[in-house]
């Protein structure tokens, strides 16, 4: 069964909509909660039926550019799907982990408490891991935009869904883009020791070998720190044909002024974490340039068939719509399609996931029985002229 997105509103309702929604929610942890169903009203008028999707990621701190991309596609989802549904109140109770798994336990508590019917999220890996058992025990559906660790879809978890490739996926595309592509035959490998990073790292690591190339330096490096000379001296003493880094924008920015400064040519790529316009001002903007970067989401900018969420998602927050803000969006929109169909229940929106499929802005959601997205693409992005710019998809 595949269901189709509700009709969209009008820019200035939906602006008007995602603002209000910005305020939904009840306070961090120690808040009250709200039941996962409830109506209201009296009389002979229908009642009212209120649910609470939750959001789960970084609203501040270093990751927050990636947390408010998702929250902002989903509470774009919700202000659309409110118009002209006065008996369906769905609000957005949001979660900030400021990007630390040691918030994630209280994160996941508060909106187990709060009694949401599903949740946008954990964004990242590291959260996801702390987190995803706690939704597991409630019975709660949680659907990540972004978190790519192999080992969430491991652990059993009837009500965990992923709506974007995994490590594996990315990684094998990652090292296949540049020694297929690019002809690197040499490379050094580089992460900051997270669940993503280290991850997707090692990953790539053992795809370079199956493509024939050798991985010359094998290093790690603070995501938190500022001087990686130690590391850039290796690489420099190595001159591999190319630099792969697994991590987050910030220390990919860091890494690519060190390297350059110290005159290294060669290709330089960053994994998923690091496709974001930050990597740009932590680089100093040109010395990214011609920096390639992959992500398991996909640039709306050119697409003819998300016009219509490029458009709404501007006049909402003005701004085009970032990295994994529209996964945010499909994957709320498939969460409204089992509201809309009736499903308010955790369970039953759980059990409407594992048996239908969506059709979104970039792509059709379909979930494997361990929450897998059936599918998946890895798509390179480069740096051009100071700005990023998606430049193709990696060969399987």
């Amino acid at each position: 069964m595949t269901k189709h997105r509700p009709v969209v509103a009008s820019a200035a309702a939906i602006a008007a909509a995602a603002l209000g929604l910005g305020a939904c929610g009840s306070p961090e942890p120690g808040g009250a909660g709200s039941p996962s169903t409830h109506t209201v009203g009296t009389g002979t008028a229908p009642p009212t039926i209120a649910v609470q999707i939750g959001f789960f990621g970084p609203l501040s701190g270093a990751d927050s550019a990636l947390g408010r991309a998702i929250e902002d596609g989903e509470k774009l989802a919700v202000s659309q799907y409110m118009v002209g549904r006065p008996r369906v109140v769905v609000t957005v109770d949001p979660f900030d982990s400021q990007g630390d798994p040691g918030r994630a336990r209280a994160g996941a508590q508060r909106l187990v408490s709060d009694k949401d019917v599903a949740v946008v999220g954990p964004s990242s890996s590291g959260g996801s891991t702390v987190a995803d058992p706690y939704f597991q025990r409630a019975g709660i559906p949680h659907v990540t935009a972004s978190a790519t660790s192999v080992a969430l879809a491991q652990a059993g978890d009837t009500s965990f869904y992923r709506a974007v490739a995994d490590d594996s996926v990315q990684g094998l595309g990652d090292a296949n883009y540049l020694v297929k592509t690019l002809g690197a035959n040499t490379v050094a490998v580089i992460d900051d020791q997270s669940s993503y990073g280290q991850g997707v790292a090692d990953y790539f690591r053992s795809q370079l070998s199956n493509d024939g190339a050798t991985d010359v330096v094998d290093d790690h490096i603070d995501p938190n720190g500022q001087d990686y000379s130690s590391t850039v001296d290796k690489i420099l003493a190595a001159k591999p044909a190319a630099v792969f880094y697994g991590g987050s924008y910030g220390a990919a920015g860091r890494l690519i002024v060190q390297l350059k400064d110290q005159g290294y040519a060669g290709s330089i790529m960053t994994s998923g974490g690091s496709e974001d316009p930050r990597l740009l001002a932590d680089a100093g903007g040109s010395a990214a340039e011609g920096a390639y970067l992959t992500c398991v989401c996909e640039d709306t900018s050119s697409i003819a068939s998300a016009a219509t969420f490029n458009t709404a998602f501007q006049a909402a927050y003005g701004t085009p719509p970032p990295a994994y803000s529209v996964e945010g969006y499909d994957i709320t929109d498939f969460l409204l399609a089992a509201i809309e169909a009736g499903n308010t229940t955790p369970s039953a929106i759980n059990h409407y996931l594992q048996t239908s499929s969506w059709e979104g802005v970039t792509r059709t959601i379909k979930f494997h029985p361990d929450g897998n997205v059936v599918g998946g693409t890895v798509y390179i992005y480069q740096v051009k002229r100071g700005k990023i710019v998606q430049v193709g998809t990696a060969p399987s």
